[in-house]
């Protein structure tokens, strides 16, 4: 294994749509953090009462998610070795693409910021090298890119295998790619399901996807004896 590309697909991360950036509690929320409501990200925890008419709103609005899994994915050995690659693919079908050596803020509303600029501008920081780049693609269109030698979903319905033998079959492959839902409750749409060249499921419940995409990049690093 060169390299293990980790995606966390169909993420809860979008900024506030038109259709509730009038709403009271979305207006409050931009006014206290300074920023116009079409430019703030969408987050259940402050937008509750405006998100219960959105479509799909129980899939929706939860960029903890990402910040959680990412603090944890890419402060792993496995990532300070040079081995990881992290993209974050959201529902929308926007995707981030980070490098390697960023520092995420260890404050959650920085990392709003930070995310918001992003959407903003398409990458971060404004000038010179970037550290996050924003491309509007599908998560097809992205594995076409990375075209990888094996490409693995984390799923309820995949096969029931043990963290350690999941480890070993990565790091057997040349490129591989491993998918994880960065949404709150459901499945991955069925066109992106279809994607899959295995589906894997590591427990007999459903786990938070940051608790995945550790055991994840843990597993890989003992199978290469990196921890």
């Amino acid at each position: 294994m060169k390299t293990l590309n980790l995606i966390l697909a169909e993420s809860a991360l979008e900024i506030v749509p038109r259709e509730i950036v009038d709403h009271p509690s979305v207006k409050r929320w931009a006014e206290r953090r300074g920023k116009d409501p079409d430019k703030v990200l969408l987050d259940i925890s402050y937008h509750y009462a405006a998100m219960r008419g959105l479509l799909n709103w129980d899939r929706r609005g939860r960029p903890d998610i990402v910040y959680i899994s990412l603090l944890n994915v890419l402060g792993s050995p496995l990532n300070k070795e040079g081995l990881l690659q992290v993209y974050v693919h959201t529902l929308n079908d926007f995707v981030i693409t980070l490098d390697p050596e960023i520092k995420l803020p260890r404050n959650y509303l920085r990392f709003l910021g930070l995310v918001e600029q992003l959407f903003d501008i398409g990458k971060v920081p404004p000038k010179g090298k970037w550290l996050m780049k924003l491309e509007k693609k599908t998560l097809k269109n992205l594995l076409e890119e990375l075209n990888p030698s094996k490409t693995i979903f984390l799923t309820e319905k995949g096969r029931k295998t043990k963290a350690d033998k999941l480890g070993s079959m990565i790091t057997k492959e040349d490129n591989p790619l491993v998918v994880i839902g960065g949404f709150q409750k459901g499945e991955f749409k069925e066109e992106n399901m279809k994607l899959a060249d295995e589906k894997i499921s590591l427990y007999k419940r459903a786990l938070d996807a940051w608790v995945v995409a550790g055991i994840v990049v843990h597993e890989v690093g003992r199978a290469l004896e990196i921890v």
